[in-house]
């Protein structure tokens, strides 16, 4: 491969995660998101095939193998948390997920989040990380010899 050759595809795996990047932070669609980033991954993918044919070693081919089974997994996980969290908010749109952030931090204002009478109630919340939940009285210390 002649470096002429090598400059076309590193073109075109900057484009395709320069579109990525614009596409993941300018969209507040979940599945737009995901679908950004994973064109990053691509992106990074063409960079890396190219660079190992260019060279003459199967380093970063193996290196895509890593990044395509990775992406996979990540596809897996966002879809099921994509269908968990429209169930719950019947919307796709990021800014109304404000009970997922950190008990300590604010809630960003916005004209998109959903007032606090219209958030279901019967869902159960975990305890914040670090907070140990108050002991049961109704169960008694068993010592195991």
């Amino acid at each position: 491969m002649s470096p002429a050759h090598l400059e076309g595809y590193l073109v075109v795996g900057a484009v395709l995660f320069a579109l990525g990047l614009v596409g993941f932070l300018t969209r507040r669609n979940m599945i737009i998101m995901f679908l950004s980033a994973e064109m990053m991954l691509q992106g990074v993918a063409v960079n890396l095939v190219a660079f190992a044919h260019f060279r003459g070693n199967l380093g970063g081919q193996v290196l895509v193998l890593f990044i395509v089974a990775v992406a996979a997994c990540e596809a897996a996980i966002a879809l099921a948390l994509v269908l968990m969290l429209f169930r719950r908010r019947k919307t796709l749109d990021v800014s109304v997920w404000q009970e997922l952030r950190e008990p300590d931090q604010e809630p960003i204002e916005d004209e998109g989040t959903l007032e606090a009478e219209e958030k279901p109630e019967d869902f159960q919340h975990l305890t914040p990380a670090g907070a140990e939940p108050p002991a049961r009285k109704d169960t008694e210390e068993v010592s195991h010899v």
